[in-house]
């Protein structure tokens, strides 16, 4: 307990969340959670546990194929726990317990939310939940309307609340069987849209809805908010262009993956049978991804808007700023040393999967890595077939993509910043 409570937030997150994928592959890998007759080996497991607890939605195999009700269960709380998580979701429940949350606690939500200070972390987990709940609940009875078609009642309520559950926390994962995802429902407006909205609304970040209910008027919003906003209507826009462009699909099939593809992972066609430049549009969606403080994956939203904003200001000699404010000089480091970090680990991922697995095409692998890195879960087809090894860096690439590049490596600082400086020589760049 005493090394626990000396323990930054960052390696304290990373720590939980390891601890909750461990438990989870644990009790997906015990007979209990599998149908009769299927065997899920351990490595399996423990990347459907990493799939859901990072909100990816890759799978080695499929969730209604090889897990029961109780497996189903396990997994959609995963998931939960995941999209908020496990700091949201242990100090929401000293608050039903009507318990004192301590400042370690609310240093580790605050770190957990990427958030500026510790000021009202109380009131926004209460906050956090209630959103939850509310968007899930929707969802559910949306999705019901849709299902209750093609099912009976009780098994109806189930898709439709694992489905609610997934779509929130920009999961992916599906319980349809068979690794068809959402093909059957492919022009099921109500179903497409009710999964979009609540992918965009899960990828916004808690505190930009939060704002969004309270201050209703763009010119109120906070300069994050703002940011967010704009970024995420761009890129719905332009990635629905860009994929009805390269592929033969329907504009309500191009918006659904745009949507989805920014972190969520559910699609309606096969990404396999998919052109190289769409591919290709789909892997930089991925790679840029949701918003801080989300349940979404990527480098997110703020920081591709600040690393343009930073490289326009540099060519302009002006001022990197956005809406009448200057964007904090720390900010822009920030951000180019996540963008750097994160092309570095797709890289190398990249590279030691295609030695480890030469029958795939380079694009096919870049895909799954991107994929997992961004915690998508949208997959070429490849997922399953893949050696124990390319599952390893799969599952690291997922766990670093949800915890993010930048909490993994500050989790190794030992000691404060030296203040030994040396004298400054310039050198040629370009």
């Amino acid at each position: 307990m005493a090394i626990l409570k000396k323990m930054s937030p960052g390696r304290f997150i990373v720590l939980g969340f390891a601890a909750v994928i461990i438990f989870g592959a644990l009790l997906l890998f015990f007979p209990i959670s599998s149908n009769n007759g299927v065997k899920v080996s351990f490595i399996d497991a423990l990347f459907t546990s990493t799939s859901a607890v990072c909100v990816t939605g890759l799978g080695t195999v499929d969730v209604r194929d090889s897990f029961n009700v109780f497996g189903r269960i396990i997994i959609a709380l995963l998931i939960q726990v995941g999209g908020l998580g496990f700091a949201c979701v242990g100090v929401g429940f000293f608050v039903l317990a009507r318990k004192k949350v301590s400042f370690k606690d609310r240093l580790v939500v605050k770190e957990a939310l990427n958030l500026a200070s510790v000021k009202g972390i109380v009131k926004l987990v209460k906050a956090v939940l209630l959103i939850t709940l509310s968007f899930e609940s929707i969802g559910v009875v949306l999705s019901f309307l849709v299902f209750i078609k093609d099912y009976p009642p009780l098994t109806a309520l189930g898709i439709s609340v694992f489905h609610a559950v997934s779509s929130f926390n920009n999961a992916g994962f599906d319980v349809l069987g068979g690794f068809k995802g959402l093909a059957d429902y492919a022009d099921n407006v109500l179903l497409n849209l009710t999964t979009c909205g609540l992918i965009i609304f899960g990828g916004l970040g808690f505190f930009v809805i939060k704002e969004i209910i309270h201050k209703h008027s763009f010119k109120k919003f906070s300069l994050h908010t703002k940011i967010v906003i704009t970024m995420t209507a761009a890129l719905l826009v332009s990635g629905t262009i860009l994929i009805k462009l390269t592929e033969n699909v329907t504009w309500l099939g191009a918006f659904f993956f745009s949507t989805s593809a920014r972190t969520a992972g559910f699609a309606t066609y096969a990404v396999g049978s998919f052109t190289n430049a769409g591919l290709f549009v789909i892997i930089i969606l991925m790679f840029i991804g949701a918003s801080p403080g989300s349940t979404g994956g990527g480098i997110k939203t703020t920081t591709v808007f600040t690393l343009f904003k930073s490289a326009h200001s540099i060519a302009t000699n002006k001022h990197c700023s956005a809406f009448k404010r200057k964007i904090p000089h720390d900010v822009v480091i920030k951000a180019f040393i996540i963008a750097f970090l994160a092309i570095s680990l797709v890289c190398v991922d990249t590279f030691l999967i295609s030695i480890i697995e030469p029958e795939y095409s380079f694009i096919q692998i870049l895909f799954e890595v991107v994929s997992a890195f961004g915690t998508v879960g949208l997959t070429t087809g490849i997922t399953p077939d893949l050696s124990v090894l390319s599952k390893i860096i799969l599952i690291l690439t997922m766990f670093i993509g949800r915890l993010g590049p930048l909490t993994i490596a500050t989790i190794w600082s030992f000691k404060a910043m030296s203040n030994v400086s040396y004298s400054e020589e310039t050198i040629t760049i370009g």
